[in-house]
C-alpha cells in the first residue's frame, strides 16, 4: 500500500445538504441520451431532491420508475437536458458546469461487483487507494476491513469469491476512495436469499460508521425498511413522496405495496431485557413493543418493521390472549384495496402511525370510521427487526 498518513476518518461536512434537480427525456428504445420526439416510447426523468448529508437515503420505486436513471445522473453517468446538482455548496452541475464522472468525489456500487478479475481482493483495494485524490491512513483501511469483515479473504480472487463476499469487497473499495457521496444501485439485486442475508448486516453499520450521505436504490421494501433513514419515492420518473422511512411508509395515499407487502418502520430504544423469556421492550414514540431479544445493549436505539397483515384490531383492552403487544390507537384514515373485500386503515399510536389490512366486513362488523378508537394488537413474534 501507498499514500498510507494518519489523517481522520470518512467525516462529511455537517448540516449540509445534497440538492439535485434533473430533467431527462430519451426513448425507453434508444442510448441513454437520445432523444426522438416521433418515438411514442418516451420516458422523462423529471424530479428535485434534498437529501440529507449523512444516513441512507432510499431511491424506491418499481422497475421503470427511473431509479438508476437518477443515480446515474448524480454520478455524471448521464446528462441530463436539464440538471442542477451541488452537494455540500459545490456545483457539481449547472447551465455553465458539468463534473465528469472522474471528478467528482463519489464511491458507486452497482449490482455487479464489477471487480478487477486479475487482481486480489487487496489489489482491489490497493487499486482505490491509488485512484482516490485524499491521502488514506491505516486507520481507515483497518477500519474498512473489519467493518466489511473481509481481511481473511483479501489474497483471494474475485473467481473464488461468493456473491456476497465480492459486494463486501466492492463496497470496500468504494469507502477506500474516500468519497463524499456513496452511491448504491441495487447492490443485493443480483444475490441470492441467503447471500443477501450475509451482507445486509455489513450495510447496516455503514450510517454509523460513516458519516457521509449514502444513496441506496432499491425496489424491495424489506431493505429499504431495513436500512433506509430517508425515502425518496419514484414513479414514471417523479417524486410522489419524500420524507422518513417511517413516515413514507405509513401513508395509503401513495402507489407503495398494499396487502401483505404494507408495513410501518419504527424506531425505539431498549429499556428493558426480560431474560427469563428471551424478549426485549422497546419504547418507540407510538407506545412500547415487546419483541424478540437479539441481545441489544439497555439504551440501544433499534428499528422494527410491523407488517398491516399482523395488526389486529379490538374494540376493548384484552388481557386474556396471547398477544403481548397491545396499543391504544385512533382511525386516521380507511383506504380500500384493488381487492374490493380488503382494506387498509392506518391508524395513530401515540406520535407515529401504525397500518393494519382488515377485510371490509371486520370493518363493518367494528363499525370503523375517521377518528374511531381501539385497541392494536400485535405479536411479538411477528415483528421483524
Amino acid at each position: 500500500m501507498d499514500k498510507i498518513n494518519e489523517v481522520p476518518l470518512l467525516k462529511q461536512k455537517q448540516g449540509e445538504d445534497i440538492h439535485a434537480r434533473f430533467l431527462l427525456q430519451r426513448s425507453n428504445s434508444g442510448p441513454a441520451n437520445s432523444f426522438n420526439p416521433t418515438n411514442s416510447s418516451m420516458f422523462t426523468l423529471d424530479v428535485e431532491v434534498n437529501i440529507a448529508s449523512k444516513g441512507i437515503t432510499a431511491i424506491f420505486g418499481q422497475s421503470g420508475s427511473g431509479k438508476t436513471t437518477l443515480l446515474r445522473c448524480i454520478a455524471g453517468l448521464e446528462q441530463a437536458e436539464s440538471g442542477h446538482l451541488t452537494v455540500n455548496g459545490d456545483v457539481w452541475q449547472s447551465e455553465k458546469v458539468f463534473l465528469p464522472t472522474h471528478k467528482r468525489p463519489l464511491g458507486y456500487v452497482f449490482q455487479e461487483s464489477s471487480l478487477f478479475a486479475h487482481l486480489t481482493g487487496q489489489g482491489n483495494l490497493a487499486y482505490a487507494i491509488k485512484r482516490s485524490d485524499v491521502a488514506s491512513s491505516k486507520a481507515l483501511y483497518d477500519q474498512v476491513i473489519t467493518l466489511m469483515g473481509i481481511e481473511s479473504i483479501l489474497q483471494r480472487y474475485p473467481n473464488q469469491l461468493s456473491g456476497g463476499e465480492r459486494q463486501r469487497i466492492a463496497i470496500a473499495r468504494a469507502l477506500l476512495i474516500q468519497p463524499r457521496l456513496l452511491l448504491m444501485d441495487e447492490p443485493l439485486a443480483s444475490l441470492d436469499f441467503a447471500r443477501k442475508q450475509e451482507i445486509l448486516p455489513y450495510l447496516e453499520k455503514l450510517q454509523s460508521s460513516f458519516d457521509i450521505p449514502i444513496l441506496y436504490v432499491s425496489h424491495s421494501m424489506d431493505e429499504v425498511a431495513r436500512l433506509a433513514d430517508q425515502v425518496v419515492l419514484l414513479q414514471h420518473g417523479k417524486v410522489m413522496a419524500q420524507g422518513s422511512t417511517s413516515e413514507v411508509f405509513s401513508r395509503i395515499d401513495l402507489p407503495l405495496p398494499m396487502g401483505n407487502d404494507a408495513s410501518v418502520v419504527w424506531q425505539g430504544k431498549v429499556v428493558e431485557r426480560d431474560k427469563q423469556w428471551h424478549l426485549a421492550r422497546v419504547a418507540c414514540a407510538g407506545g412500547d413493543l415487546w419483541v424478540h431479544d437479539v441481545n441489544d445493549e439497555m439504551g440501544e436505539y433499534v428499528r422494527v418493521r410491523i407488517l398491516a397483515r399482523d395488526v389486529s384490531l379490538t374494540l376493548t383492552y384484552h388481557e386474556d390472549s396471547s398477544i403481548l403487544n397491545r396499543l391504544l390507537v385512533k382511525v386516521a384514515e380507511i383506504e380500500s384495496d384493488d381487492n374490493n373485500a380488503e382494506a387498509l386503515v392506518q391508524l395513530r399510536a401515540g406520535n407515529d402511525y401504525l397500518l393494519a389490512h382488515l377485510t371490509r366486513r371486520s370493518i363493518d362488523h367494528l363499525q370503523l370510521k375517521q377518528g374511531s378508537r381501539l385497541w392494536a394488537q400485535i405479536k411479538s413474534v411477528a415483528i421483524v427487526r
